[in-house]
């Protein structure tokens, strides 16, 4: 089912530690544009919505609506909701039972309690492999696609406390993205899809600003440059991994490879990632390195082991990473439930895809987190996005 809005939905999308929080944030402060925090929904559920068998049925709709509203990375997203009654409230403004009519209502609810804007977006990086499903629920969304040079892309994931911990993965991650997008921006026209670079927008702040509001259809509204000053800005600009987004634009950020990386590093970089490097128009005279397949695998295992290690650690996502696999407990308790069966299991990509953890946004791989038995963690401890 489809769901056909009077202000179309805008999605920002593009590889993590490309700009899309900072443009999330530039949004936000559109006097006619409400953006909540991120959001994660489709990579977490729309793959899996079959697990919840026939939404027709209240109960099966109330358990979609709970686990998508309590599962939200920022609690609620400080909505004024009752916890008692959220799910209540959510389900009375649906305008069609089913996750879309969800998702709509959530930011709708968002939009009217910030400042009762009529028109809402949402900023969820890996929501690039989903655009297809993103259509066939909101048919005129819009979509902004930020692109960074991806070796600054890759250098920032291996600073921050997630994502790829050695330059093969960080690469490989960026490529797989990058990929995921092109057939979309072949086949959707200029009122739909929209390129930018995190580049132009940090050295051109209002040139690009206007440049995405006229592809919106909205006024330059001068508020959106001062989105540091926000709840979004300040809040993020108290972490370690998005202290930019607690001043003012900078472009201090561009060329950061240059310093960090190695040259082993950029030649690794190179052979995993130069064409589409080049593709994305980003000059490199560095040239690719030999990677056999003995080096691939030990890439991977070391990321793996890695990332593990560090999902509990000081900026880690354990408490999310927690909730997916939780996540993941539900679908198997529905399933004994005989609310589907393994006969539908594999049917909905990316599920058997040998990415799927990837896309759907985990932070380590189901096989190390059992090999090192983690521990889940469901209390937040500091700033929680």
């Amino acid at each position: 089912m489809a769901i056909n809005l009077k202000e179309r939905p805008i999605f920002v999308i593009g590889h993590e530690r490309s700009g899309t929080t900072l443009l999330m944030a530039m949004l936000g402060h559109h006097k006619r544009i409400a953006v909540p925090e991120v959001g994660w929904l489709f990579p977490r559920f729309y793959p899996y919505l079959y697990t919840h068998g026939d939404l027709n049925q209240e109960e099966n709709l109330r358990t979609l609506a709970d686990e998508m509203l309590f599962g939200l990375n920022h609690n609620l997203w400080g909505m004024d909701l009752n916890p008692r009654n959220a799910v209540d409230e959510i389900l009375s403004e649906v305008k069609e039972r089913s996750f879309a009519g969800i998702y709509c209502a959530m930011h709708e609810r968002f939009a009217k309690e910030n400042g009762n804007k009529p028109r809402w977006g949402q900023k969820t990086p890996h929501n690039l492999y989903f655009v297809g499903p993103i259509l066939e629920c909101f048919p005129n969304a819009q979509f902004i696609f930020i692109v960074r040079d991806g070796r600054d892309a890759a250098t920032d994931y291996l600073e921050s406390a997630f994502g790829p911990t050695n330059i093969f993965c960080a690469a490989e991650s960026w490529k797989l993205s990058w990929n995921a997008v092109k057939p979309w921006r072949e086949k959707l026209d200029s009122s739909t899809w929209m390129d930018i670079t995190y580049e132009d927008l940090v050295r051109q702040p209002e040139q690009m600003v206007q440049k995405v509001c006229d592809f919106l259809g909205e006024d330059y509204d001068p508020a959106m440059l001062d989105f540091w000053k926000g709840e979004i800005g300040q809040a993020r600009g108290q972490t370690r991994d998005h202290k930019p987004l607690g001043h003012a634009v900078s472009d201090k950020y561009i060329g950061i490879h240059k310093r960090l990386l190695s040259i082993r590093d950029q030649e690794v970089f190179t052979a995993v990632a130069g064409k589409e490097l080049e593709e994305a128009g980003y000059e490199n005279s560095v040239k690719p390195c030999e990677i056999t397949p003995e080096d691939e695998a030990l890439y991977r295992e070391k990321d793996g082991r890695v990332r593990t290690a560090l999902l509990d650690s000081p900026g880690g996502h354990i408490l999310f990473e927690s909730y997916r696999d939780w996540l993941v407990d539900q679908r198997e308790a529905r399933k004994r439930k005989g609310l589907w069966d393994d006969s539908q299991y594999g049917k909905v990509w990316p599920e058997g895809d040998p990415y799927e953890e990837l896309i759907i946004g985990y932070g380590a791989w189901k096989k190390w987190k059992d090999h090192f038995s983690v521990k889940r963690q469901y209390t937040a401890k500091g700033v929680v996005f």
